[in-house]
C-alpha cells in the first residue's frame, strides 16, 4: 500500500494483474459470474459463427483484475471511486499490466483525496482498460 506521506503527482505505481491468461480463467470467471455468452467460452462459435478468432475474456474480469490492482495500492477502504472504459479485447495468452499514475492529490475535510489515471496493457502495450480512480485517506 502507497504511503501518502510520500507521493507526488506524476508517480506511476505498475503491477503485472495476469501472466499468459488461460481459457481456464475465462471459463472460471464464466461460471463464478454466470455469463455463458459463447464468445468467452466455445471456441467453435467464437470463430464460426461470431467471427472473432478465438474466444476473448470478458470485460468485467479484466476491470476485476485491474480493480485488484488498484485495492492492492490503496487499500480496500480507501478506494471511493473507480470506473473504466473497455478499449480492446483480451485474448487467451495475454500478459496484462496495470499502471496508475496520480494526477491529482487535494485535501478534502481534512482527508487526503488522490486521483489516478489508470490504463490496463496487454504484452503489446495496448491499452485494454482505460479509466480513473480516487481513494481517500
Amino acid at each position: 500500500m502507497i504511503d501518502v506521506n510520500k507521493i507526488k503527482i506524476g508517480d506511476i505505481f505498475s503491477e503485472e494483474i495476469v501472466n499468459n491468461l488461460t481459457r481456464t480463467q475465462i471459463v472460471q470467471y464464466a461460471g463464478v459470474s454466470g455469463d455463458y455468452n459463447p464468445i468467452h467460452t466455445d471456441e467453435i462459435f467464437a470463430t464460426k459463427v461470431a467471427g472473432y478468432p478465438s474466444v476473448f475474456a470478458h470485460g468485467m474480469l479484466t476491470m476485476g483484475m485491474t480493480g485488484k490492482m488498484i485495492t492492492n495500492l490503496v487499500g480496500d477502504g480507501n478506494l471511493k471511486n473507480f470506473g473504466v472504459r473497455f478499449t480492446n479485447q483480451v485474448w487467451p495468452g495475454d500478459t496484462l499490466t496495470t499502471k496508475a499514475e496520480v494526477k491529482s492529490i487535494e485535501t478534502i475535510s481534512d482527508k487526503t483525496q488522490i486521483t489516478f489515471e489508470v490504463i490496463t496493457e496487454n504484452q503489446n502495450n495496448v491499452p485494454v482498460i482505460t479509466g480513473s480512480a480516487k481513494a481517500s485517506f
